[in-house]
């Protein structure tokens, strides 16, 4: 078979970051592996696939598929016990790729269940764990990992074993690897607690430098018109990257670190108000890894706050919607406070610098002048006073005579705290994607029937209803001895119900009467609540807006609440209520969605107050697009925004229109154990005195 050289890590132009974090988890695995987040198409997949080639090769048993160390055997590996002495053997180290849609057996492996029913024995084979078991585990798109696996990494991580409990038979082994994992933040986060298994984290972004982007296309171009020619041009640099990790290996365990660092780290990490231990204990390994890279087997200040600033960044998120970032002025607070300030630098040469502060930068008195002046805009920055833009179109959020159109604008009002928000459902039960909010079946859950495969058994078989359906035929099979004889078609699998994800289509009013009275700040807590239980139920969540004269898709269905957030916290509001437009660019977006992930049900949420304003009849083409989404079955729950006394309860005929949920403003958030006791006292109370 055809094999194509991976590209050379020395080749990786830029970086700088990415580079050193990979490098110091190879010389100390103990750090915990390496989150690479950024845009697409920044060799984050590129860099990671070619680290393996810097690894020292592993020694191993001979046969064993665990890839056990011959100088500290595991008693329990499935292929052992190994016999005295044992025989050794030299492998290049792996790097094991899983793929965002593997299931569950091909993760963890599998139990041979014809053979353990027939044999009596435990035949197992094994997964993706058991492969990368003293190596490297790659997760590409690792925010769009499925619950169950993100579950199954959490346990190995966490116990260094990988568990098989399945139809009473226990299979355990050894699974300690490095995990890398790749991700574009614009596709949705991390759940929390696997973002804390990563060890270091780093932010990665294409250069905006015309030399570096014009070298990245002719080595990407040299490469694939021979790749071994231009690996060959990299050899050399390859190979003695890969002898300063196995000197840094070596070296490592004669690191020392001394007190004085350890209670520095351990201030550093209180100062950071970082949650848990495990920070503390990640800038202590990648602090020590970095003196050992540098030739060093003593802790210096340098080496710990280049640890903290790949350590501390994902540790400091407080709530879902916060980016796994860290501010760079409270990095250096709490460096200073943990007595880790970077040293003075050293005096400045008499000869003006090169580069971006030399001669022509923006330093040099010579240099050109900045347009706006001191303290000026720059050329990047808005219009702002009373200069009118290159349109005409006023500015300030001042209400044009018309009250409609950009002019009537007012600035993003910020929402209010989010709470825990009541529970929307679709009814009926599907079959859409695992997760925490409708009724559905899945691969996980209740144990509610069982059925026949449907072609060749995949999945977990139910051992009971296959027993039973095998137990007729035995005599008949000819079986004289212990076992049970299974044929392929006594093979049952489990329907489970569970809970499955929805996609969660917002449908906002953003017009004019949305900011009168700040109205607009108590929505946007409502949706952000929304937002939060979405998060929390693995949902798919999109964004219609209307205002002015039309409808606008804020954000296109996304597993990214984050992102959904963001819009909606700039969100403007002004104009009209074109409610009709907004109804019918929601279907739309429902239509195609329908294409895209036919198995996952939607939700659609419209906020608004019912009323409609974009011109003659506006109220009765608003009705007729409910019609038209009620006829196509759109589940949908109207959150009524009218306030005030007198109220013409519009969204609730909108809502019956849609055959859908009317939901008060109020009534989003949970009610809480007291509420709900009040209200069944008062329940019981009015129907004891009638």
């Amino acid at each position: 078979m055809l094999t194509v050289r991976s590209y050379p890590f020395s080749a990786v132009v830029g970086m700088d970051d990415m580079a050193l974090a990979l490098s110091l988890c190879a010389v100390s695995p103990g750090i915990g592996g390496v989150l690479v987040r950024g845009e697409k198409g920044t060799a984050k997949s590129t860099a990671v696939r070619a680290l393996t080639a810097l690894l020292p090769p592993v020694e191993v048993v001979a046969g064993c598929r665990f890839s056990c160390d011959p100088a500290a055997a595991d008693p329990r590996c499935p292929d052992g016990p190994h016999p005295e002495p044992v025989a050794a053997q030299v492998r290049p180290a792996r790097l094991v790729e899983l793929p965002v849609g593997a299931s569950e057996d091909r993760v963890l492996g599998a139990l041979h269940l014809e053979r353990a029913l027939s044999e009596g024995v435990t035949a197992y084979d094994p997964g993706l764990l058991a492969g990368a078991h003293r190596g490297l585990l790659y997760v590409d798109e690792v925010n769009l990992l499925h619950d169950h696996l993100v579950d199954v990494l959490l346990d190995a991580a966490a116990m260094g074993r990988a568990t098989v409990e399945r139809e009473g038979v226990s299979v355990t082994h050894a699974a300690r690897f490095v995990l890398v994992g790749t991700m574009n933040p614009e596709e949705g986060e991390l759940r929390p607690q696997l973002l804390d298994r990563f060890g270091l984290t780093v932010e990665v972004a294409a250069s905006r430098d015309p030399q570096v982007r014009a070298e990245v296309m002719r080595r990407r171009l040299a490469y694939e018109a021979d790749p071994d020619a231009f690996a060959a041009r990299y050899a050399d640099a390859d190979a003695a990257l890969g002898e300063r990790v196995a000197e840094a290996r070596a070296l490592l365990p004669k690191v020392e670190l001394d007190d004085d660092t350890v209670l520095r780290i351990a201030a550093l990490c209180a100062a950071a108000q970082v949650d848990g231990m495990r920070a503390d204990l990640v800038i202590a390994r990648t602090a020590m890894a970095h003196a050992a890279w540098c030739g060093r087997t003593d802790v210096q200040v340098g080496d710990v706050r280049v640890a903290a600033r790949l350590a501390l960044p994902h540790r400091r998120r407080r709530n879902p919607f916060d980016p796994p970032q860290q501010d760079e002025a409270e990095l250096e607070r709490a460096l200073h406070e943990a007595g880790l300030d970077e040293p003075p630098p050293p005096p400045e040469d008499p000869e003006p610098p090169e580069g971006p502060d030399g001669p022509g930068g923006p330093d040099d008195p010579d240099g050109p002048e900045d347009p706006g002046g001191p303290g000026g805009a720059g050329p990047d920055d808005s219009t702002t006073g009373d200069e009118t833009p290159p349109d005409g179109q006023r500015t300030g959020g001042e209400p044009s005579p018309s009250g409609s159109g950009p002019a009537a604008d007012t600035p993003p009002t910020p929402a209010g705290a989010p709470y825990r928000a009541r529970l929307l459902t679709v009814a009926g039960t599907g079959a859409g994607t695992a997760g925490r909010r409708s009724a559905a079946v899945t691969s996980v859950g209740r144990t509610v029937g069982t059925v026949r495969p449907n072609g060749p058994a995949s999945g977990r078989p139910h051992l009971v209803a296959t027993l039973r359906a095998a137990a007729p035929h035995q005599r008949a099979r000819g079986r004289r001895g212990p076992g049970v004889l299974v044929r392929p078609g006594d093979v049952r699998l489990p329907v489970r119900q569970g809970r499955e994800s929805n996609l969660i289509l917002f449908c906002v009013d953003a017009s004019g009467s949305m900011g009168a009275r700040q109205r607009i700040g108590a929505v946007k807590a409502a949706v952000l609540s929304l937002l939060l239980d979405a998060y929390q139920r693995r949902d798919k969540v999109g964004l219609v807006t209307f205002r002015a004269t039309d409808a606008e898709l804020t954000l296109p269905p996304t597993s990214s609440v984050d992102v959904a957030a963001a819009r909606l916290e700039a969100l403007p509001t002004g104009g009209r209520t074109p409610l009709a437009e907004g109804l019918l660019r929601a279907r739309e977006v429902l239509r195609v969605e329908a294409i895209r992930d036919p198995r996952r049900r939607p939700l659609l949420v419209v906020v608004t107050d019912g009323r409609a304003t974009a011109g003659p009849e506006a109220l009765s083409r608003a009705m007729r697009s409910a019609r038209l989404l009620a006829a196509d079955g759109v589940p949908a729950v109207v959150v009524d925004c009218e306030q005030g006394r007198i109220r013409m309860r519009l969204a609730a005929e909108l809502a019956a229109t849609l055959a859908g949920e009317h939901l008060p403003l109020s009534d989003v958030a949970a009610p809480t154990l007291t509420q709900a006791v009040r209200s069944r006292t008062a329940t019981r109370h009015g129907s004891g005195a009638a």
